[in-house]
């Protein structure tokens, strides 16, 4: 926050905070349409009113009250805390519709405050034959003096003003209470349970009461001029809600037992006839608005100097401007102007409803913003996020909800307008400023926190031993990440949906500063091709002077998906031998983990266009066929081989090959080979013919070929040539199991 919005002289305390809330919250709305409400709804529905605002108002309160005790809050009140916490570039999206609801609010009160002269209206006629029609008569000579007082006097003489206000709120409410009526002589208390049902619905009353609940976070905006904001706004905040919820709960009580329903409705000053001396609700009228007017005046000019502090706005100048301050005391002199323009709009409007509902989405938002940020750094467990008072979680997940919820509710197209601006604006600010942390650090914050309840509850949960429940959890170690990329698709089918791959950059060398630092390069660049290439694939790196600890290593690491690793893939390519070798020294070592071993034979003719997969299974590789099947199915799984099929060769001696076909027969019909026999192609060896030859004529034409491997070939002197002579056909993967596979 920029220095220009700490003010010089903060000496306000606790009392302004709850003075300006409860200002707000006991406004134009209570002695204006209140009345209204109890009688389209009953004081049941007027009480479903209240208690639905304040889901919606008491964890905004709590949260409001939590995020305050967390951080040194600066000028700017609400936007600062939203701001600090989601990252400038949505803080200010929703601080400057924030800071536009702040400056209509001032607009609202004053065409209210102009309400209170109805009662003047016929007194003036009688005695002076003048028909005072339009209420814009008052309030905007009401306005231009609100505006000379703030430019020139500032929020010293608003918060003066605001004690006389209140003073005269609360005499106003005092003489209501202590009011009588004919109607209340006889009411029967039992009529307080009547279901009254409005002709309009239930949600556009709310819709027209809860602007009065808006007034929670009045007292926010003065942040900066506030001795001890973490000890002022939570006590300031929270006493004005919960004193406010309490007022209204006895106000419509009061009503209800006063007037009727027909006068309730149609007398907007009706509390006027209950009232003990009728004209102090005109008075107390004109004081409330009065002073929710001042209350607004003096936040939002202070949201918009914030806002300028941080430079937000795209033109330099205009954010010098609106940030300027006073010399004396900081006062947002240029801000007000601009706050004052904005307001003369909207009184010449003269709607109160209207302008009432476009108000309600821009705090909607803000409150829901607010619920969302406790909600999330509960779960983000960020070491910084010490608030010394803490709200609960399902609470600011509640006024989140409710939040939205209500905003819908009370005005779809307003609510979709209110989101859509938001939205522009944050894209707008986005392009134009490179700060683009906050938000994105406590959705990481969350996320972790997820994974790693996920990943101990998986491990403490008793593990589906059946062979049926197998799925691929895929360890590949690769040394030629940037030569071949075959290792990287392979484990990006595998994993595309059914399995869960970890691919490991093998970086030979010793460990040191300037090796770690490569192998951190190397990794961000893998990361970054896979996020481009769409990959699920977590992507490590792992530094070792012998190929033997690496593999060792790789074997070790952890189960990142939560469940054990089960398979282990290496690539080499066609010719090559060094790398192999190491493979096949290391199969022992592979045997003792209980991997199943794929090894990918890549070739110049790569995956081809993914059209066909090749299995090839003989006597011996029964146990690998089932293997290789699965693998083939999950492969196809992949976008890449949507249009692809998978073709089985059997091959068998010629003078064996009728009895082996038949125990190829059973074993298919039996299900122990999960495949139809009509896949199945069965083919003999016979004379110079070597099932070499057989594969290579064949699967020329196949995209990738499956051929099986057991320990007793790699045991062999010769095991090298197991892997080589497959010149004509692309793409190998040679597949050993360790453990039976079964297919559902």
């Amino acid at each position: 926050m920029s220095k220009t919005l700490v003010s010089s002289k903060a000496n306000f305390g606790t009392l302004p905070v709850f003075l300006t809330a409860i200002s707000t919250i006991l406004g134009a709305v209570m002695f204006l349409r209140f009345g209204f409400a109890v009688g389209s709804v009953g004081f049941m529905g007027a009480l479903l009113i209240i208690i639905i605002g304040h889901m919606v108002t008491i964890p905004t309160a709590m949260a409001l009250a939590e995020i305050a005790t967390n951080q040194k809050v600066e000028g700017g009140g609400e936007y600062f805390i939203i701001s600090r916490s989601f990252g400038l570039n949505i803080g200010a999206a929703i601080g400057i519709t924030l800071y536009l609801s702040q400056a209509i609010s001032v607009a609202f009160y004053v065409i209210a405050f102009a309400e209170a002269f109805e009662a003047i209206k016929p007194w003036v006629a009688s005695e002076f034959g003048y028909e005072l029609f339009d209420n814009r008569l008052f309030s905007i000579p009401a306005l231009l003096l609100l505006i000379w007082l703030m430019v020139t006097k500032g929020a010293d003489l608003g918060m003066k003003a605001l004690y006389v206000v209140v003073a005269i709120l609360a005499i106003s409410l005092i003489l209501f209470f202590m009011g009588s009526t004919p109607f209340g002589e006889v009411f029967d208390s039992s009529q307080l349970l009547n279901n009254v049902s409005s002709d309009k619905g239930f949600f556009y009353v709310f819709a027209i009461i809860f602007p009065a609940f808006t007034g929670i976070t009045a007292g926010v905006g003065l942040s900066g001029d506030l001795r001890e904001p973490k000890k002022s706004i939570p006590l300031g905040t929270l006493a004005a809600t919960i004193v406010g919820m309490i007022l209204y709960v006895f106000i419509a009580l009061k009503l209800t037992s006063s007037a009727s329903a027909d006068d309730l409705i149609n007398n907007q000053l009706i509390m006027s006839k209950i009232a003990l001396w009728g004209p102090i609700i005109p008075i107390g009228l004109a004081a409330a608005t009065i002073s929710s007017a001042l209350g607004s005046f003096m936040v939002a000019p202070r949201t918009l100097q914030a806002i300028g502090g941080d430079n937000v706005f795209p033109n330099k100048f205009l954010n010098i401007w609106v940030a300027k301050g006073t010399a004396k005391n900081n006062e947002p002199r240029n801000a007000t102007i601009l706050t004052s323009a904005i307001a003369l709009v909207f009184v010449l409007m003269g709607d109160v409803n209207a302008v009432a509902e476009i108000i309600s989405m821009f705090f909607m938002v803000t409150y829901g913003s607010l619920c969302l940020i406790s909600f999330m750094q509960h779960f983000a467990a960020d070491p910084s996020y010490r608030p010394s008072f803490k709200s609960k979680w399902y609470l600011s997940l509640l006024g989140a909800i409710m939040s939205i919820y209500l905003m819908f509710k009370i005005n779809t197209p307003y609510a979709l307008s209110a989101i859509a601006l938001m939205v522009v604006l944050y894209f707008y600010i986005t392009m134009k400023n490179d700060n683009k942390k906050g938000m994105a650090t406590i959705f990481q914050g969350v996320i972790h926190q997820i994974s790693r309840t996920i990943q101990v509850f998986l491990q403490k949960t008793e593990k589906e031993k059946t062979v049926e429940a197998w799925r691929p959890a895929v360890i590949c170690l690769s040394k030629d990440s940037f030569k071949r990329y075959g290792a990287m698709e392979m484990m990006k089918w595998i994993s595309y949906r059914y399995g869960f791959g970890t691919y490991i950059h093998f970086e030979k060398d010793y460990f040191s500063t300037e090796t770690k630092k490569n192998a951190e390069l190397k990794l961000e660049k893998l990361i970054k091709s896979a996020a481009v290439s769409k990959n699920n694939v977590f992507i490590e790196t792992l530094i070792s002077p012998s190929n033997t600890a690496a593999i060792i290593q790789a074997i070790q690491q952890p189960g990142i998906s939560g469940q054990p690793n089960n398979m282990m893939l290496f690539e080499f390519k066609k010719g090559e031998k060094e790398w192999l070798t190491t493979i096949i020294d290391n199969f022992s070592v592979l045997k003792s983990a209980q991997y199943d071993l794929c090894i990918l034979a890549s070739s110049d003719k790569g995956f081809g266009h993914k059209k066909e997969i090749h299995i090839w299974i003989r006597k011996v590789d029964y146990e690998n066929a089932n293997l290789m099947i699965l693998l083939s199915y999950i492969i196809l799984g992949h976008p890449d081989w949507k249009k692809g099929q998978i073709k089985i060769f059997a091959t068998f001696a010629k003078e064996n090959i009728a009895q082996e076909e038949q125990n190829l027969i059973e074993l298919t019909s039996s299900g122990r080979l999960p495949i139809s026999a009509n896949n199945i192609r069965v083919l003999p060896i016979e004379g110079n013919k070597s099932r070499l030859d057989l594969i290579n004529e064949n699967s020329a034409d196949a995209d990738l070929t499956l051929i099986g491997f057991h320990e007793g070939m790699m045991k062999s002197e010769n095991n090298l040539e197991l892997f080589e002579g497959y010149d004509k056909i692309g793409n190998i993967l040679f597949v050993n199991t360790l453990t039976s596979k079964s297919i559902k």
